[in-house]
């Protein structure tokens, strides 16, 4: 996969997980490796109310009143984007779709320009792991340096080996309750979805657990097999 690709003959492929799966990092280790464009759809929302583009401003509209931007204001976005130049060697959607309803409408926009989804990952991680990995997490208050609880802890007790800081802060959103929440939401509406790419052939399961660079290696092969 190079940037050879142009066009319908460019991936399209679309990665999911839950909270804290690890998708930010394995979608910029694929923009690396294979030259794809990581569309993330916070960042396009942001982006394209920054730019002012008319769906940047249908977008904005919506956000104003503390309203979610619908499915067809995305999809809009998504056109505009999947028009850029560089987006040519292909993309990978992060956080898109979330539903049957998004799934069908990007198989439409993309059959707009004779294109379809190459490949879907999913990345498995184990529940109750995945509480106690996020759960643990926690950040010096003074340079921002992360910790955990059981996986990496300073070489002192409550103080920080980067720039011996005492104070330490947690995220509200990674209590053990929150994330629990947080994912059993993920697979309520998530199921439908891998269900459905699943039915079409296309859904590549990869173990997420343990070091990230086996995790990576595991979703490169599944990517060249999409590809190919």
């Amino acid at each position: 996969m190079d940037g050879a690709d142009t066009g319908a003959d460019a991936p399209v492929l679309i990665l999911l997980g839950p909270p804290g799966a690890g998708k930010g990092t394995q979608a910029r280790r694929l923009q690396e490796a294979f030259g794809l464009v990581q569309l993330s759809t916070g960042d396009l929302l942001r982006q394209a109310v920054a730019a002012g583009t008319e769906a940047g401003q249908a977008a904005k509209a919506v956000m104003d009143q503390g309203a979610l931007v619908s499915d067809e204001i995305v999809i809009d976005i998504l056109r505009d984007r999947i028009a850029d130049p560089d987006t040519a060697a292909g993309v990978i959607l992060d956080g898109f779709p979330r539903t049957i309803g998004q799934a069908r409408a990007l198989d439409g926009l993309l059959a707009e320009t004779g294109r379809s989804v190459s490949g879907v990952i999913s990345l498995e991680v184990d529940d109750a792991a995945m509480v106690a990995r996020i759960s643990g997490r926690y950040t010096c208050a003074g340079c921002g340096e992360g910790w955990h609880d059981t996986f990496k802890t300073p070489a002192v007790d409550g103080v920080c080996d980067t720039c011996g800081g005492t104070g330490f802060k947690r995220r509200s959103d990674d209590k053990a309750e929150v994330v629990g929440a947080r994912l059993s939401a993920y697979h309520a509406e998530t199921a439908p979805l891998i269900d459905y790419y699943a039915g079409r052939g296309a859904l590549r399961r990869v173990p997420a657990m343990g070091d990230i660079d086996a995790v990576s290696a595991r979703i490169g092969a599944e990517v060249e097999a999409a590809a190919g």
